[in-house]
This record gives structure tokens, C-alpha cells and sequence, in this order.
């Protein structure tokens, strides 16, 4: 960074750069003038309003009738005032010019303060430069005293660049593992195609088999693909919404979902109305996420609880389970994209999106996400959505939405 205040323009001129040192300088420069030109000003007006500056009187005790007296006194009258008021000019003169000597000392000592004041913001900005998307790991460590402005400035930036690091972390283990989930569908299809084709005069039973098991990979790679969708779109936001009962969008949820309910497995529901603002798709998304879950990782002879209710106010929808326990600490992880506690079962086609996709359907509505471990195993997942026609809060008015909340609850 240039320590100069100004640096060459087109055509041979000077552009005067009007960094921050600069406006200090000036600043403080003015500062110092106008200050001192006031206490200049009433200095001076004191020095002419004081008793010793008034004019000069003289007085005779010589009672003879003198026509050169009157004269006399006349001129040392003129000589005194004459001398007072240059002495007065003098003053002025002299105090100005000491004024500008003073300003011009203030200008230079302001330069070198604003620059040792200025000097954390160089190096952070040199720091910053340097940190990219290969090195976000780097800090600008910025010393200094806790309540120092500038230190909190540099501790800000560093947790943002913490973030940043673990956005990108997360990021790159996304793309490598919808990489993988993507691949091996593929994979598997072709194997089963290969093998079809090197079998020696297939009959209609097994190419049958291998359309139907092709199929079946194809389907399973429908659905990772229409949930990376739906997790990019609840994550891009929610741009419009409309009054909605998650009673009802429960109730559409479980009658979609009934082809598909386990005999073996109890679903009790109590759904009392509960209006909300949101979007009807993605919510609906988010309960058949919820309820799909629990289904899947519910073991034989187990239950499922559904509820909708209004607590303070708040409309709220839970889905609680019974099955295998599930570490508290762990919990964290389910809503990270293609996590599992465990190996995928035969039963359980997921591909590890589904609370993703209620996590970002969650964010996208501002709602909290409370999560529990179930009072048998299993989770216990309460989704509690904004007042219904509630004005949005001034992160979300600023185009920034609310952070997610996962509890793991109280012990």
C-alpha cells in the first residue's frame, strides 16, 4: 500500500487518492485549526478588552495656564495608542503565523498517527489477500486487547472464514458423495446389462428380469435425483407462500402414503389445526420426509406418533418413533447430506437426504427444528413454523434467512 496521498493519472497529472489515512489527516489538521483559531480569536479579544489596552489618559498637576500643554498631552496620547495598537497588529501577525506553523506540525504528526492507527487494517487487508479458497484454513490472528475495535474486527473476519472453510468442506464432501450415489446406480445398471447380453441365448423370463431389475435401479435413481432438487430449491429459498394447515398437509401426506404403510409398524395421529405460511409442495416434502424416515428405520411391531398443534401461537408438526437408539451426539449428523448411523438396510432405500431436505425446507420457512432422541429409541423431531401472518424479521427482510436450530434437547 502506497504511503503517498496521491498516485499518477492519465495524461502525466496527479489523481488525488482519498484513502482513509488521508481524511484522518485532514481531520485532524482541522481540527487543530479550527481550534486554534478560536482560542486565538478570544485571546486576542481579551488582550484588546483588558484595562492595560484602554486608551491612554494623562493628567498634570501643573496649574499654570502652559499653551504647549494641551499639545503636549495630545502627542503622547497619539504616540501611546499608536504603540498599543501595533503592538496589538504584532500579536496577531505573530499568533497567526505560529498558528499555521502549529497546523502545518499538527498535518505531519496526524499523517504518522493515522498511519501506526491504520497500520492492523494494512496488515488484515494484506492477510485477507492472500487467503483464497485453497488456504481458507489461514486466520489473521490479529493481536491486541479484547476490547480493541480492531481486534474484534480480525476476530469477525476469522469466524467468518471458519465458516467459509467448513461451507467449503461440506461442499466438497456433497459433491464426492453425490458423486458416488450417482456413479453407482449406473454402474449397477450396466453390470446387470453386460450380463444379460454374455449370457448365450437368454430366454424371455431372464431379459424380463434384467428390464425389471434395470428398471428398479433407474426408479432409485429417479428419486436421488428429484431429492438433490428439492434440497437445491428449499436451499435457494421460498419466494412465495400461502396460509396453509399442516392438519391437512398431514393428512395429504399420509393418504399419499398409504400404499406404501408398513402393516407391522402402528401409526397414531392426533392432528389439530395448525396455520402456517409456506409454501404447500415443499412442506408437504418436509412431512413425508419426516414420516417416510420414521417408517423406515422403525423396527417390526414398532410405532409411529403424528401430531399438529398451536403452542403459543407457534404452529407445529411432530413426528415421533420408536426404534433403534440413537446417540444424542449423533443427531447433528442425520441432517448432514448422505449421513447414516449406520449401513443402509435392505428395506430402507434411502440415499441420506431426507432430514437434509427438512433441515433446508425448515430453514427456507424460517422454522425451528427441535430433535430428541425417542422415548423408546428412534427420534423425536418437532418442527415449529412462524405465526401465521407474522411480518418477517430483519434478517429475513435483508435477504438473509434465519439460522437452522437443532436441538438435541434437554437431558
Amino acid at each position: 500500500m502506497s504511503a503517498t496521498a496521491s498516485e499518477p493519472g492519465g495524461g502525466g497529472r496527479f489523481r488525488i487518492r482519498w484513502s482513509a489515512r488521508l481524511r484522518l489527516t485532514l481531520l485532524y489538521g482541522t481540527l487543530f485549526l479550527v481550534s486554534g483559531a478560536t482560542l486565538l480569536a478570544v485571546t486576542y479579544v481579551l488582550v484588546v478588552q483588558s484595562p492595560a489596552s484602554k486608551g491612554t489618559q494623562l493628567v498634570t498637576r501643573n496649574v499654570s495656564d502652559d499653551p504647549t500643554r494641551e499639545k503636549l498631552r495630545s502627542d503622547i496620547s497619539f504616540v501611546a495608542d499608536e504603540t498599543r495598537r501595533k503592538a496589538q497588529r504584532t500579536l496577531l501577525t505573530r499568533s497567526g503565523i505560529a498558528l499555521g506553523i502549529m497546523t502545518g506540525v499538527s498535518g505531519g504528526l496526524g499523517w504518522v498517527v493515522a498511519g501506526r492507527v491504520l497500520r492492523p487494517v494494512r496488515v488484515m487487508t494484506d492477510r485477507a489477500r492472500r487467503i483464497s479458497a485453497h488456504n481458507l484454513h489461514e486466520r489473521l490472528a490479529m493481536p491486541g486487547p479484547p476490547d480493541d475495535e480492531l481486534k474484534n474486527l480480525g476476530d469477525t473476519f476469522d469466524g467468518l472464514l471458519a465458516r467459509l472453510d467448513a461451507a467449503f468442506d461440506a461442499q466438497r464432501r456433497f459433491v464426492a458423495n453425490a458423486s458416488h450415489e450417482l456413479r453407482t446406480p449406473l454402474t449397477l445398471q450396466r453390470t446387470v446389462i453386460e450380463v444379460a447380453l454374455n449370457t448365450p441365448d437368454p430366454d424371455a423370463a431372464a431379459l424380463r428380469a434384467v428390464c425389471e431389475r434395470a428398471l428398479a435401479i433407474g426408479e432409485d435413481q429417479e428419486r436421488l435425483i428429484e431429492a438433490l432438487l428439492t434440497l437445491a430449491s428449499s436451499q435457494g429459498g421460498v419466494f412465495r407462500t400461502e396460509p396453509l394447515d399442516l392438519a391437512e398437509v398431514v393428512g395429504d401426506v399420509l393418504g399419499e402414503l398409504a400404499p406404501a404403510r408398513r402393516a407391522d409398524v402402528t401409526l397414531d395421529t392426533a392432528l389439530a389445526p395448525a396455520v402456517a405460511d409456506g409454501n404447500t409442495s415443499l412442506v408437504e416434502r418436509l412431512v413425508g420426509n419426516l414420516i417416510g424416515n420414521a417408517q423406515r428405520y422403525t423396527d417390526p411391531g414398532g410405532w409411529i406418533r403424528v401430531t399438529t398443534a398451536e403452542a403459543d401461537g407457534r404452529p407445529r408438526v411432530r413426528v415421533v418413533n420408536s426404534g433403534p437408539v440413537v446417540p444424542r451426539d449423533a443427531i447433528p449428523l442425520l441432517y448432514q447430506p448422505f449421513q447414516r448411523l449406520g449401513p443402509r438396510a435392505a428395506r430402507a432405500r434411502g440415499h441420506g437426504l431426507g432430514l437434509s431436505i427438512v433441515a433446508a425446507v425448515a430453514d427456507a420457512h424460517r422454522a425451528r427444528i427441535v430433535t430428541e432422541p425417542g422415548p423408546e429409541g428412534g427420534l423425536d423431531i418437532t418442527v415449529t413454523f412462524p405465526r401465521a401472518g407474522a411480518p418477517p424479521t430483519t434478517e429475513a427482510a435483508a435477504g438473509s434467512r434465519l439460522p437452522l436450530t437443532t436441538d438435541a434437547g434437554a437431558p
